[in-house]
Protein backbone atom coordinates (compact mmCIF):
# COMPACT_ATOMS: atom_id res chain seq x y z
CA UNK A 1 0.00 0.00 0.00
CA UNK A 2 2.90 2.37 0.77
CA UNK A 3 4.18 2.10 -2.82
CA UNK A 4 0.72 2.84 -4.17
CA UNK A 5 0.43 5.93 -1.93
CA UNK A 6 3.84 7.19 -3.11
CA UNK A 7 2.80 6.66 -6.73
CA UNK A 8 -0.42 8.61 -6.12
CA UNK A 9 1.50 11.45 -4.50
CA UNK A 10 3.92 11.53 -7.46
CA UNK A 11 1.17 11.81 -10.08
CA UNK A 12 -0.75 14.36 -8.02
CA UNK A 13 2.44 16.44 -8.12
CA UNK A 14 2.63 16.01 -11.91
CA UNK A 15 -1.01 17.17 -12.15
CA UNK A 16 -0.44 20.13 -9.79
CA UNK A 17 2.53 21.37 -11.86
CA UNK A 18 0.57 20.92 -15.10
CA UNK A 19 -2.38 22.88 -13.72
CA UNK A 20 -0.20 25.63 -12.23
CA UNK A 21 1.40 26.20 -15.64
CA UNK A 22 -2.12 26.75 -16.97
CA UNK A 23 -3.05 29.36 -14.40
CA UNK A 24 -4.70 27.25 -11.70
CA UNK A 25 -3.77 28.23 -8.16
CA UNK A 26 -3.50 25.02 -6.12
CA UNK A 27 -4.97 25.51 -2.64
CA UNK A 28 -4.74 22.03 -1.13
CA UNK A 29 -3.53 18.47 -1.72
CA UNK A 30 -5.14 15.26 -0.41
CA UNK A 31 -8.07 16.67 1.52
CA UNK A 32 -9.82 14.03 3.62
CA UNK A 33 -13.23 14.40 5.19
CA UNK A 34 -16.24 12.24 6.08
CA UNK A 35 -17.23 12.13 2.43
CA UNK A 36 -13.91 10.80 1.17
CA UNK A 37 -10.70 12.14 -0.37
CA UNK A 38 -10.20 15.03 -2.79
CA UNK A 39 -6.84 14.83 -4.61
CA UNK A 40 -6.37 18.53 -5.36
CA UNK A 41 -8.33 21.71 -4.76
CA UNK A 42 -7.58 24.84 -6.75
CA UNK A 43 -8.87 28.09 -8.18
CA UNK A 44 -9.34 28.49 -11.92
CA UNK A 45 -10.22 32.17 -12.16
CA UNK A 46 -13.21 32.66 -9.86
CA UNK A 47 -14.15 28.97 -9.85
CA UNK A 48 -13.29 26.63 -7.00
CA UNK A 49 -12.19 23.38 -8.64
CA UNK A 50 -11.92 19.92 -7.15
CA UNK A 51 -9.55 17.66 -9.08
CA UNK A 52 -9.55 13.88 -9.32
CA UNK A 53 -6.14 12.71 -10.57
CA UNK A 54 -6.00 9.37 -12.41
CA UNK A 55 -2.99 7.52 -13.82
CA UNK A 56 -2.90 4.39 -15.90
CA UNK A 57 0.22 2.66 -17.18
CA UNK A 58 0.83 1.74 -20.82
CA UNK A 59 -0.43 -1.83 -20.39
CA UNK A 60 -3.73 -0.86 -18.75
CA UNK A 61 -7.00 -1.97 -20.30
CA UNK A 62 -8.77 1.29 -19.46
CA UNK A 63 -7.81 4.90 -20.00
CA UNK A 64 -7.31 6.99 -16.87
CA UNK A 65 -10.56 8.96 -17.16
CA UNK A 66 -12.55 5.84 -17.99
CA UNK A 67 -11.37 4.22 -14.77
CA UNK A 68 -13.63 6.44 -12.65
CA UNK A 69 -16.52 4.20 -11.70
CA UNK A 70 -20.01 5.29 -10.74
CA UNK A 71 -19.16 4.49 -7.11
CA UNK A 72 -16.07 6.70 -7.26
CA UNK A 73 -18.12 9.53 -8.80
CA UNK A 74 -20.67 9.30 -5.97
CA UNK A 75 -17.85 9.29 -3.39
CA UNK A 76 -16.30 12.39 -4.99
CA UNK A 77 -19.63 14.22 -5.05
CA UNK A 78 -20.12 13.41 -1.37
CA UNK A 79 -16.59 14.57 -0.47
CA UNK A 80 -17.04 17.83 -2.39
CA UNK A 81 -20.44 18.40 -0.78
CA UNK A 82 -18.96 17.93 2.72
CA UNK A 83 -16.08 20.28 1.86
CA UNK A 84 -18.38 23.02 0.51
CA UNK A 85 -20.62 22.77 3.57
CA UNK A 86 -17.80 22.62 6.12
CA UNK A 87 -16.02 25.65 4.64
CA UNK A 88 -19.27 27.54 3.98
CA UNK A 89 -18.68 27.68 0.22
CA UNK A 90 -22.13 26.40 -0.77
CA UNK A 91 -22.77 29.55 -2.84
CA UNK A 92 -19.35 29.47 -4.54
CA UNK A 93 -19.12 28.57 -8.22
CA UNK A 94 -17.41 25.17 -8.28
CA UNK A 95 -16.85 22.12 -10.46
CA UNK A 96 -15.15 18.74 -10.44
CA UNK A 97 -12.45 18.17 -13.04
CA UNK A 98 -10.41 15.10 -13.90
CA UNK A 99 -6.70 15.14 -14.72
CA UNK A 100 -5.92 11.93 -16.62
CA UNK A 101 -2.25 10.98 -16.88
CA UNK A 102 -0.73 8.21 -18.98
CA UNK A 103 2.74 7.54 -20.40
CA UNK A 104 3.53 9.79 -23.35
CA UNK A 105 5.16 9.07 -26.67
CA UNK A 106 6.83 12.45 -27.25
CA UNK A 107 6.89 13.77 -23.68
CA UNK A 108 7.22 11.79 -20.46
CA UNK A 109 3.49 12.02 -19.73
CA UNK A 110 0.31 12.55 -21.67
CA UNK A 111 -1.91 14.77 -19.53
CA UNK A 112 -5.57 15.38 -20.30
CA UNK A 113 -7.53 17.98 -18.29
CA UNK A 114 -11.26 17.29 -18.48
CA UNK A 115 -13.22 20.22 -17.10
CA UNK A 116 -16.55 19.65 -15.38
CA UNK A 117 -16.11 15.91 -15.83
CA UNK A 118 -18.32 14.85 -12.91
CA UNK A 119 -21.62 16.52 -12.20
CA UNK A 120 -24.32 16.09 -9.59
CA UNK A 121 -27.57 15.00 -10.96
Amino acid sequence: MEGRKALGTHYEGVAARYLARRGVRILAHNVYNRGGEIDLIGRDGDTLVFFEVRFRSAGSYTDPAGSITYTKQRRLLRAVSFYLHRHQHWDTVSRIDVVAISPGTVKQYRVQWIKNAIQAG
